[in-house]
């Protein structure tokens, strides 16, 4: 189609006319010149035959008789009367020589017979050039007696053809050949026929010539009446695409152009007709977009103003929260601090009582605050997550054991199931990882009166760097109604928002923990049948840690080992033989008294778990006690929460062990082994105080009285001498005359803040190197950069306690002050391993094996120039000093992969190269002394 799309219609019509009477002219033409070709050939042949024929017969008498004379007569007439046709007539004898012969100047070479042919089959005819050359034999005249031999030899041979087809008889009658005394040549002249020949064709391509000038007249009339038309047809088409819907095609024309041309006219006038009401349209809708842009306008000029309403207003907001973080948080620190200090003086019941509940209240509401923090940051998009190494399991174990109480309190059953195929050893923000399963736990709890409460991990999906988890938190709660579902992940949102509502909250723990999940690469969601329970699932993208944080439970010593379970309670129970069950152990389990007795019959176990519930033993339980205890080696108390001092009574009721539910695997492995859980979080807040002050001098920096008292206070119970000041000014000024061992600092103060009270003094003088703590409300991400960037050395978030001052003091005054500027921060490292010294030097030990072949690759492939091999080095090795406190080492891989990255050349990046190889050697220097310790 394309390729005809390419020829106009004139190109077709001439085409389709002259191509077939030009091909039927040429095909007739040559089959009419070639018939008469043959015709001529034919005649020239059979004419030459008439000649040569009597020429052999009557030459037969002048060879036979040697007469020359008649044979040149014969000869001279024969070529007298055929002068036009034929050019010589010759007759040779036996030998080959002439016998008479009309030219005899005539080179005879060219007509006499080639020694190599004969003619006993007959005439020979050859074609040389423009001549035909006839010989025919000459025959010795018939003798009279032969025409009766001959007549007698046929009849013969037709009898014996009849009778027997090989008859000797009929052989032997035929009539001997006569002999041969020459032959006759005649030499023909084409010439004449040639002539004729050439005549017939020329007349034919005339003839042809004549039909195709004839087509040529009728294919332009064709032409001039029909094709000329359709272009001024197509043309006037063509302008009335254009937009000419005014022209019209004029004259007549022949048939059905005639038809197309009206119906042309009449397109063009509809065209026109539609064109007219279309462009009344267009400027009517134009009139009506005018009207609308202008309206729009104004719109995006109000939108404008309205975001830039909007964003001072969430700045406003930012602020505000920030502003409230301090002035909330100031104020209950002092009422948390002092209310724990009241706590540790002689106190009457009704007045503990009175301060825990002052103290409770307090918390509460500091949770409240935490929870509106978090959800600004996470609204306003500052959240950051940090990636610090830690175990899965003893975080979950630390967050369920603080809400068992809860769950003990509502004699709830609290079940934990974590899949075996988790790693433990995870990378990611273990603080937030508690936040989300604190949410959804104690939201299962809050909302379910009597049941259970269960917490399943499982392992969704595993690559050789992260893990995919997937939890389920299911209770057996009031549920949700299908109205109420839409309203759970919303700010502020609640399933019961009625005055009379009974359960409390600020409807963000679940917006909190929606956005914390989609923070982490996860997705959450819920389903529920109102008055059976509700089930939330969340999944979390969680990178696994190249280092090992808990070292794998040594369980192949209990295998095959019996141990009996009694636990009335379904859930707990089969968790608890499952997690046996996976350690190879033997397990027979039981819900009721009797079926316990059954158990113990005649059989004796290695390990036995009783559940107790009561407070206080009946005589039936110790009675149930003994018969186990003579049973089993090794007899477990499992303990609600709430019933922890039964856990006192363990030597008095006979018992090896106890351990509180939910169970942790650790001390479920203690228990079994009879040794002292390892890497088990601690059971409360509280730590152990020095029994004797610490040598040391501090300076207290704030401006609110009530905080500077509850530091001072606090302080004076941890260390020998306490200096304190109320303004910056006044610490800067202190800071210059006198060397403290510690310093912390307010950040928010009137006159000269924190930040720039920390950057004033280390300017110079004698606390340049001193460790200073910044002492500040929860911050935000980049709030909390900026302060660790001026110079602080590290954060004590408000409210303080004795357990934080005093770590904070046992870090950073237990060994010699750090160095500015150092290679290794050993602090640095200590913090990114989650304060496990014993981690933080095999991540050290381990970089330093690496240092050794890093520097050499390093070296090699920047003399080599091959920017791919070393961005590959750098970024191995960056990824390497994220875990080993050294901040300067790690900067320089940062700042060299990102230049590689944009795409420079090993020479320009020469300069951070080599400073780099200077740091690894640092580094190396630096870490001898550290692991020697």
């Amino acid at each position: 189609m394309n390729g005809a799309n390419k020829y106009s219609l004139r190109s077709w019509v001439l085409v389709l006319a002259l191509a077939p009477t030009i091909l039927i002219g040429v095909l007739l033409g040559s089959f009419f010149t070639l018939t008469r070709f043959a015709e001529l050939d034919d005649a020239l042949m059979t004419r030459g035959h008439n000649i040569i024929n009597p020429l052999a017969m009557a030459a037969s008498f002048g060879l036979s008789t040697n007469n020359r004379d008649y044979a040149q007569k014969l000869i001279d007439m024969i070529h007298k009367q055929n002068s036009m046709m034929v050019q010589l007539v010759a007759i040779f004898d036996n030998e080959n020589q002439v016998f008479a012969t009309s030219q005899y100047r005539q080179n005879f070479d060219m007509v006499k017979l080639p020694i190599n042919r004969d003619l006993t089959k007959g005439m020979d005819v050859e074609h040389v050039g423009d001549h035909v050359i006839m010989r025919a034999p000459v025959y010795d005249l018939p003798h009279p007696d032969d025409d009766k031999k001959q007549a007698q030899a046929n009849n013969n041979t037709a009898a014996a053809t009849s009778k027997n087809a090989n008859d000797e008889d009929a052989n032997t009658s035929v009539v001997p050949p006569r002999p041969q005394l020459g032959y006759a040549v005649v030499q023909i002249n084409k010439h004449e026929a040639l002539v004729k020949q050439y005549r017939g064709a020329v007349w034919a391509f005339v003839i042809v010539l004549i039909g195709v000038q004839l087509n040529l007249l009728f294919t332009f009339r064709l032409m001039k009446n029909v094709t000329r038309p359709i272009t001024d047809m197509v043309k006037a088409v063509a302008k009335i695409r254009e937009g000419k819907l005014d022209l019209r095609l004029q004259g007549e024309l022949i048939g059905e152009l005639d038809d197309l041309k009206r119906g042309i006219n009449a397109m063009a006038s509809s065209l026109g007709e539609y064109h007219n009401e279309m462009q009344q349209n267009i400027d009517q809708a134009t009139s009506d977009l005018r009207e609308t842009l202008e309206q729009i306008e104004i719109q995006n000029v109000e939108l404008d103003i309205a975001k830039k309403r909007a964003l001072e207003a969430s700045r406003v907001k930012s602020e505000f929260m920030a502003n409230m973080s301090h002035e909330l948080r100031t104020p209950l620190n002092g009422v948390i601090g002092f209310t724990r200090q009241l706590l540790k003086t002689p106190l009457h019941d009704n007045q503990r009582d009175y301060l825990n509940t002052i103290e409770k209240s307090a918390s509460n509401l500091l949770s409240i605050i935490n929870d509106i923090l978090d959800f600004s940051k996470l609204e306003a998009g500052r959240m950051v997550l940090e990636k610090m190494p830690f175990a899965l399991r003893e975080a979950i174990d630390d967050t369920m054991s603080l809400l068992s109480t809860v769950a003990a309190e509502k004699q709830l059953e609290l079940v934990i199931d974590i899949d075996e195929n988790i790693p433990d050893s995870l990378n990611g923000d273990v603080m937030r990882l508690q936040q989300i399963l604190t949410n959804l736990v104690n939201n299962a709890i809050k909302f379910t009166d009597k049941g259970s409460v269960r917490l399943q991990l499982d392992c969704a999906k595993e690559t050789p760097e992260r893990v995919l988890i997937r939890g389920e938190v299911t209770d057996t709660g009031i549920g949700i109604s299908k109205d109420q579902q839409s309203l759970l992940f919303q700010a502020f949102g609640q399933a019961d928002s009625s005055i009379s509502r009974r359960f409390g909250g600020t409807g963000l723990g679940l917006v909190i923990t929606k956005r914390l999940v989609n923070h982490m690469d996860g997705q959450i969601g819920f389903s529920s049948t109102e008055g059976q329970g509700s089930t939330f699932w969340f999944t979390l993208s969680v990178e696994k840690s190249p280092f090992t944080i808990s070292d794998p439970l040594p369980v192949q010593s209990l295998a095959r080992q019996r141990v009996l379970v009694f636990e009335p309670r379904l859930l707990t129970r089969n968790n608890l033989v499952q997690q046996l069950k996976r350690w190879q152990m033997d397990t027979l389990s039981c819900g009721s008294t009797p079926q316990l007795r059954n158990l113990l019959k005649d059989r004796h176990y290695d390990h036995a778990f009783i559940a107790w519930r009561r407070p206080d033993p009946t005589a039936e339980m110790l009675q149930t006690l003994d018969s186990v205890r003579q049973h089993s080696d090794n007899v477990v108390l499992l303990l609600d929460s709430d019933n922890s001092e039964v856990a006192n009574q363990t030597g008095a009721l006979g018992i090896d062990h106890s351990l509180t539910l939910p169970l942790s695997h650790r001390r479920l492995h203690a228990s079994l082994t009879n040794q002292a859980p390892q890497h088990l979080p601690a059971p409360s807040p509280e730590v152990t105080l020095p029994a004797a002050k610490k040598p040391l001098k501090t300076l207290a920096v704030d401006d609110n009285r009530a905080n500077l008292k509850l530091i001072d206070t606090l302080l004076q119970e941890l260390v020998t001498d306490v200096d304190i000041q109320s303004s910056g000014t006044a610490a800067i000024e202190r800071a210059s005359l006198q060397e403290y061992d510690i310093i912390f600092m307010d950040i928010q103060m009137p006159d000269i803040d924190g930040i720039q009270a920390t950057e004033r003094i280390r300017e110079g003088g004698p606390n340049a190197r001193t460790p200073i703590v910044a002492v500040t409300a929860h911050l935000l991400g980049e709030e909390r950069d900026q302060v660790l960037a001026s110079g602080v050395d590290d954060i004590l978030t408000k409210p303080i306690d004795e357990t934080s001052l005093a770590k904070m003091l046992s870090r950073w005054t237990q060994t010699v002050k750090p160095q500015v500027n150092t290679a290794i921060d050993w602090e640095l490292a200590l913090t990114q391993s989650g304060g496990n010294e014993d981690l933080a030097k095999e991540m050290l030990t381990m970089l330093v094996a690496s240092l050794a072949e890093n520097r050499q690759q390093i070296h090699d492939q920047l003399q080599l120039g091959d920017r791919k091999a070393l961005l590959q080095t750098v970024h191995k090795l960056h990824g390497a000093t994220c875990y080993s406190g050294v901040p300067d080492l790690q900067k320089l891989c940062a700042q060299v992969e990102s230049q590689l990255k944009q795409g420079l050349e090993v020479a320009d990046v020469e300069p951070e190269i080599l400073e780099l190889l200077d740091e690894l050697n640092k580094v190396e220097s630096a870490a001898e002394p550290i692991l020697a310790a």
